[in-house]
């Protein structure tokens, strides 16, 4: 694999060694002395942000939150690029994502081709007048949104589903909006259709989780977690709200180990420290040790001899 040295990146993307150090001091790269081809194209990317007056705040966050949201190791190399406002947006898998707001947007550049538009799901629709009633419709319930105009926005999403049934990111939509209501019956019917349409949509499982904890049923909101992780085995905060689901049950071990994971998939981010600290607390409280396995035969050893020290004729 070919390599190149701090010198040659700051030659090849015409960029000065302070604003590398600045990147580096944001969190946005990590500091090399040797860079990939990939962490070039990272760069480049950074680069071109910057140039279009994103803040590097900006840009760490939405990383951040896409990392949680699609299991990313780097989004920045592994997904298209929109900027919306002052946030970042993601093209991942056919659909544009806010991983902040975690939800979908219509994505203007692929109005004029229908079947990429919004999603994986309109590539079921077969009738180009139908996908074109879904994109704007779509597009009307998320102004609505944007608006404010919740209520308006559940009519305009209802009216999707009544369209496309298998339209999973209108259930996601939807079910957020009923969530932030605090409907949390209706929220959880709308997660469930939306794992059913998609059963690889992590985003989804992750949703479901978050409702069913609100909800109290700490078994199943565990169940959806564990599956958001077997699809994106690095969506940090599945092992997050998992954790912290175990820690309500009680069942420690597996919390300490979903804190573990946490910290090492988001160590800067806002709650890196928190994850921290359970473990730390976890230790702790409980004296818990890690336990190291083999494939032979450990015997069991004798308890060393006592020192006895002597005082005065008085042992101690």
């Amino acid at each position: 694999m070919t390599s190149y040295s701090r010198q040659d990146v700051l030659r090849i993307l015409q960029i000065s060694s302070r604003q590398l150090q600045g990147w580096e001091r944001a969190g946005l790269i990590a500091a090399l002395q040797s860079y990939s081809f990939q962490d070039l194209r990272q760069l480049r990317t950074l680069r071109l942000l910057r140039e279009e007056d994103v803040s590097a705040a900006s840009i760490r966050h939405s990383i951040l939150a896409m990392k949680a949201v699609a299991g990313m190791a780097n989004p920045l190399v592994e997904a298209g690029i929109v900027r919306t406002g002052s946030r970042l947006a993601f093209r991942c898998e056919g659909a544009m994502v806010d991983p902040i707001r975690r939800q979908f947007l219509f994505d203007f550049e692929r109005l004029d081709r229908p079947t990429a538009a919004a999603g994986p799901s309109l590539l079921r629709l077969r009738d180009s007048a139908v996908i074109r009633d879904v994109q704007e419709t779509f597009l009307a319930a998320v102004q609505a949104e944007e608006a404010g105009e919740k209520h308006r926005a559940i009519a305009l999403y209802e009216e999707i589903l009544a369209l496309e049934p298998a339209y999973a990111p209108a259930y996601i939509n939807l079910g957020t909006l009923h969530f932030h209501l605090r409907q949390y019956v209706r929220a959880e019917e709308l997660y469930r259709q939306a794992t059913l349409a998609d059963p690889t949509y992590v985003l989804a499982f992750f949703d479901l989780g978050n409702v069913l904890d609100e909800l109290g049923r700490f078994e199943e909101s565990i169940a959806a977690y564990q599956r958001a992780i077997v699809l994106a085995p690095r969506y940090a905060d599945a092992h997050y709200n998992l954790a912290l689901a175990y820690e309500r049950k009680g069942d420690r071990r597996p919390a300490l180990r979903h804190w573990h994971a946490y910290a090492r998939l988001d160590r800067n981010g806002p709650w890196a420290e928190h994850a921290r600290l359970q473990i730390r607390k976890l230790l702790e409280r409980e004296k818990l040790s890690i336990a190291w396995r083999t494939n032979r035969y450990l015997p069991k050893t004798k308890p060393a001899a006592q020192l006895l020290l002597v005082h005065g004729g008085r042992t101690a």
